[in-house]
């Protein structure tokens, strides 16, 4: 776990350092050119490495595990899974002032998933719900004996009462108050999962999809893999997709009531931690975290 004074670490990240790092601990993909992706998230800084690799530098300290969970589980899941994930060919030590582990993967070509383009998609929302089929069916013996690892679990949707009710007073008079409240002590207070631990993606929204020609071709950003109650990644159908395709989802994926609203209440916590975060200064996050308020909203 992180201390608070490497919580405040924002390390300096720029193209001579990542061709240090790349050149003195993966010599065999030395020189080939970097080219800085932009915008990438906010977890991590993104270079591509020639015409196959990328290079993912965490920017806090918050994101310092990623490297080392996907190196050990993508390679694992890529082959189950319907459509194609970054599998990590490498993980690099800290060095030359960067404090951190970090990733080399395979290059994905595609564009970020679209709301214009995919959000009244019933045939989209269904390949979503396999992708998710298959994630969750992978291995389940193997599931249950990794339930207790630390790195694969997650707090519950209830360790963020206080913050999400903080955050809808903060927000009240730009959103319902009173209809936020309603649906978050209904996902808090709806029934826990029940079946087996099953794997979740963790961070299942539309800028972790990436498609070619208008299809959907690949899902990244595995940081919050884990397994558990797969609620968290119901996310997607409130991110991306309209009334009609998220009732094709939810059919496809064959979503019981109590983890449906558990996964409204994942959906507006996470939306309004990032609206209260970052819409201010930045109106892409405004807008995409105020669709998934109001679609979180209707159901």
């Amino acid at each position: 776990m992180a201390t608070e004074r490497t919580a405040d670490i924002r390390p300096a990240i720029d193209a001579a350092l990542v061709r240090h790092l790349v050149d003195t601990q993966f010599p065999q993909w030395a020189g080939l050119p970097l080219e800085l992706l932009d915008p990438a998230g906010s977890d991590h800084v993104i270079y591509r490495l020639g015409e196959e690799l990328s290079v993912r530098l965490p920017r806090h300290a918050g994101a310092i595990g990623q490297a080392r969970k996907e190196f050990e589980w993508l390679p694992r899941l890529a082959p189950h899974l319907p459509l194609a994930v970054p599998v990590p060919v490498g993980v690099g030590e800290p060095g030359f002032g960067y404090p951190w582990p970090w990733a080399v993967s395979y290059w994905l070509d595609g564009e970020v998933a679209t709301v214009e383009a995919l959000a009244d998609s019933s045939e989209a929302a269904v390949e979503l719900a396999g992708f998710l089929t298959a994630l969750q069916r992978f291995e389940p013996g193997e599931v249950r004996v990794l339930g207790a690892c630390e790195d694969l679990t997650v707090r519950p949707l209830v360790a963020r009462d206080r913050a999400t009710r903080a955050a809808i007073a903060e927000v009240d008079g730009s959103f319902d108050a009173a209809a936020m409240t309603e649906l978050w002590e209904a996902a808090i207070s709806a029934p826990g999962w029940d079946g087996p631990a099953v794997w979740f993606h963790g961070d299942f929204h539309t800028g972790n999809l990436l498609t070619v020609d208008g299809r959907l071709s690949a899902v990244i950003d595995f940081g919050g893999l884990g397994v558990g109650d797969p609620a968290c990644d119901l996310v997607i159908a409130f991110t991306l997709l309209s009334a009609g395709s998220r009732a094709a989802f939810r059919a496809a994926l064959g979503v019981d009531d109590a983890t449906w609203i558990r996964g409204r209440g994942w959906a507006l916590a996470t939306a309004l931690n990032a609206y209260t975060s970052y819409a201010a200064v930045n109106p892409r996050v405004a807008a995409q975290t105020t669709r998934q308020i109001t679609e979180a909203l209707i159901g």
